[in-house]
């Protein structure tokens, strides 16, 4: 199993700035790096100060420029704020510039907020059209001259300029319904799935509908990835109740997410206030408690066999989610922990996906 980096520069406030934040990320995925993890991921959301990621693409040109070896994926574009041609260009120009290293995720978008400012108030739950349509769209533009007549894009013979330097770009689908399986898996894509504050059961849950999707495309002869997204926080076994401070982070990045997706308040300077633990009275999952056991918290020894339990599944890649609300001391402190004690126990195969260059 594969280890991989999920981040975002996070500002829940104005005690540091952008740039502070910025310099934070770049530590940390030098860190990740140093460490083994295979890949670091950036995603992209906007007017948010919680997740400030208007576009992954220049932030991981970037770190392009201060790594080596890690591999860099945009995880994930929203493809309704895409168009193809821009896209497929501008991966393959990230490619280019890291020597091979990029990575592609699409999703279809989550917040109601974003599509009203960036897409004209298309409905959120329409995403998935254009998820589907762009996916195939820009793999043909990596290829060569293309046209394309699909229901949300057209446009005439087109190519991507540049051209990526990996004879195939891995793509990787946001997925969650059994739909979104069988159109990754029929398209030749990867799949990431994350169980948010769900328990190792989703995991299960998700990876069948994974499985099920394989099982239905015997046409496809070579086997795609599935990553598993989690929150994660690792603490010595010296300190037993370090994971309430951990729980409580990530209770306070869940609270903060339920106030941008429910769009009921207008943000002031790009900043929302979670909503109140009040609201969430008789929902066990929103609990510390529950989070505990929900979100990859403990120590390196309990780490070690849940990753163990993923990995028996079939994961082939875990993604270190190190977006909780926290203080940089504490993730990097998580972070090393991590490196240090769970990795090695792990065999580190060469990847597959670095060798599809």
């Amino acid at each position: 199993m594969r280890f991989s980096l999920f981040i975002h520069m996070e500002r829940y406030d104005e005690s540091l700035t952008t740039q502070q934040h910025w310099e934070n990320l770049v530590e940390l995925t030098q860190m990740a790096e140093a460490g083994g993890f295979d890949t670091v991921w950036i995603g992209e959301h906007h007017s948010m100060e919680y997740t400030v990621s208007p576009n992954p693409l220049p932030q991981l040109a970037y770190l392009a420029a201060k790594t080596s070896t890690i591999r860099l994926g945009a995880g994930t574009i929203i493809a309704p704020f895409w168009n193809p041609i821009r896209a497929a260009g501008e991966v393959a120009l990230l490619d280019v510039i890291s020597n091979g290293r990029a990575e592609l995720g699409v999703a279809r978008g989550a917040y109601q907020f974003e599509f009203d400012r960036v897409a004209g108030g298309l409905p959120a739950t329409d995403g998935g059209q254009h998820m589907q349509e762009i996916i195939p769209a820009i793999q043909k533009l990596w290829e060569g001259d293309y046209a394309h007549d699909g229901e949300v894009w057209q446009f005439p013979t087109s190519t991507s300029v540049p051209k990526p330097v990996q004879k195939k770009v891995p793509v990787w689908v946001a997925a969650r319904s059994p739909e979104s399986h069988d159109y990754a898996v029929a398209n030749g894509c990867h799949v990431m799935v994350t169980p948010l504050m769900k328990g190792d059961e989703e995991v299960e849950s998700l990876v069948e509908k994974f499985e099920t999707a394989i099982a239905n495309h015997p046409e496809i002869t070579e086997r795609p990835d599935i990553m598993v997204l989690r929150h994660t926080y690792v603490h010595s076994a010296d300190e037993p109740e370090a994971w309430r401070p951990a729980a409580e982070g990530i209770q306070k990045f869940y609270r903060t997410f339920d106030a941008w997706f429910g769009n009921k308040t207008t943000p002031v300077n790009g900043f929302l206030e979670p909503s109140p633990l009040e609201k969430f009275e008789g929902r066990a999952d929103f609990t510390v408690e529950s989070l505990h056991k929900s979100a990859m918290i403990g120590t390196p020894a309990e780490v070690v066999e849940r990753l163990r339990r993923y990995e028996a599944l079939g994961v082939t890649e875990y993604s270190f989610w190190n977006d909780n609300s926290l203080s940089h001391e504490e993730k990097k402190r998580s972070l090393q922990l991590f490196i240090d004690e769970v990795v090695p126990q792990f065999a580190q195969a060469p990847s597959v996906l670095a060798m599809e260059k």
